[in-house]
This record gives C-alpha cells, structure tokens and sequence, in this order.
C-alpha cells in the first residue's frame, strides 16, 4: 500500500513508524488520538493549520 496525504494516520505510522516523530514536531499529538483510526493526513494538516505541502515533504510521501 502506497501512503499519500489522503491515507489515514495509523495507515502511516503502520508503514512509516518514524513519522510519529515527524508528526510530534509539527505539534500533533496523532498518536494518542482516537480520531487517528480515521482521520487522514490531509484532514490532520488542515485541523491543525499545517501547510500540507510541507508536512507531506517531511513525511516523504506523496500528494494526489
């Protein structure tokens, strides 16, 4: 499985176990939320006034 910016947090933190601390520096708390089952990166960026763009580049993975 591929991990774009519309995957789901736990979808990345399955694949990609270092991005929690990726998340933690842009201030998430991800990983401890309920909502992360669920919620996508891109939903994360935007309630979270992140520049998608950005935490998409830190994270290594791609926008579509």
């Amino acid at each position: 499985m591929s991990i774009t910016v519309d995957s789901t947090i736990m979808e990345l933190i399955q694949a990609k176990p270092e991005s929690a601390a990726i998340l933690q520096n842009f201030g998430m708390g991800c990983l401890g939320c309920a909502i992360a089952h669920s919620e996508t990166i891109r939903e994360a960026a935007v309630v979270h006034g992140i520049p998608l763009e950005e935490l998409a580049n830190a994270l290594g993975i791609a926008i579509e």
